[in-house]
């Protein structure tokens, strides 16, 4: 039965892979969630640790490549439609998100049961983590200043976030104010590439972002990874409570109620002071947003997709059931 449940294993990682890749298009939204809802971060982080003490396993090799394939090929795919299902359509991907989050809640208990002190402890500080992170306003409208130790920093951060479940690595680049440079750097480094003949000033110029980023992101992935292999293994209640707190507190930063708003003339979006001539030119994107009440329509709609996005979970889970 167990040689049949691990059978499964690379089909729920591309699964989770997928989910991933997806949520990291959005900030607010943590990769790592949909890993450990659909039942294949354990052995993501294992796999992660491995590679990084050179220890290479065909299984943890298929595991990393249907998980970093299936994210690689959502991103690819789906990053424009997305965006603009997220930016039209904010409430119903948000609901479809929360439930998602949600249906990952009943595995993890399922592995940290029974409820014990370390359990507890560990859920309270994941919790209030999330709370203090849902509640901080993010700098989406402007930048810190972003000097190589600010850059490398926010690609840890990133990085530690991205493997974090609950925690999404765009949202703390919003709050340390350097998601704007690192997408824009991104940006001038592909139309650097793109140019005939190759705008070279502008590559390099862009790599003083990338590099500090870069190693920052190495070092997070490296780094959390084999931390929370280490806990796993000497403080596995606890860890497993300290991540069911940041999966139930994840749903504090989704607020599906919400959607974007003009900018008010005088502020300032990605270096452009807006003004009342140009501010239709400023993609919707970028606008700040307002939390609304929704009608009953859009609260059933919601509703609806938040327990489509719980049966989502709950199917994906079943693939093959879960080990601890």
């Amino acid at each position: 039965m167990k040689d049949v449940q691990r059978s499964f294993l690379p089909l729920r990682g591309a699964v989770g892979g997928f989910l991933m890749g997806l949520a990291n298009l959005v900030p607010g939204i943590s990769g790592g969630t949909m890993l450990l809802a659909t039942g294949v971060y354990p052995e993501f982080i294992a796999a992660i640790a491995e590679l990084t003490i050179f220890r290479f396993r065909p299984r943890s090799m298929v595991m990393l490549a249907s998980i970093g394939g299936a994210a690689a090929v959502a991103i690819l795919l789906f990053a424009g439609l997305t965006k603009g299902l997220v930016v039209d359509h904010r409430y119903i991907m948000y609901s479809l998100f929360i439930g998602l989050t949600l249906g990952g809640v009943p595995i993890v208990w399922r592995l940290a049961r029974p409820l014990t002190a370390g359990v507890a402890s560990g859920a309270v500080a994941g919790l209030i983590v999330m709370v203090l992170l849902s509640v901080g306003e993010p700098g989406a409208t402007g930048s810190a200043h972003s000097s190589s130790v600010m850059l490398f920093l926010a690609g840890l951060a990133g990085a530690s976030a991205m493997i974090l479940p609950g925690v999404s690595g765009g949202y703390l680049l919003l709050l340390l104010g350097q998601y704007i440079p690192i997408l824009s750097a991104i940006d001038d480094f592909k139309t650097g590439l793109l140019e005939s003949p190759i705008d070279l000033p502008m590559v390099i110029e862009s790599l003083k972002v990338g590099i500090p980023v870069g190693l920052g992101v190495l070092g997070g992935i490296v780094g959390v990874s084999n931390l929370l292999k280490f806990l796993w293994a000497r403080h596995e209640k606890p860890t497993l409570g300290v991540l069911l707190g940041l999966l139930i507190g994840a749903v504090f930063g989704l607020w599906p109620f919400q959607r974007p708003i003009p900018p008010p003339p005088g502020s300032v979006i990605k270096g452009i002071v807006v003004t009342a001539d140009n501010m239709q030119s400023i993609d919707r994107e970028d606008w700040p947003t307002e939390r609304f009440e929704p009608d009953a329509v859009q609260a059933a709609t919601s509703a609806g997709f938040v327990l489509a996005g719980i049966a989502l979970t709950h199917l994906v889970g079943r693939l093959g059931g879960h080990e601890a």
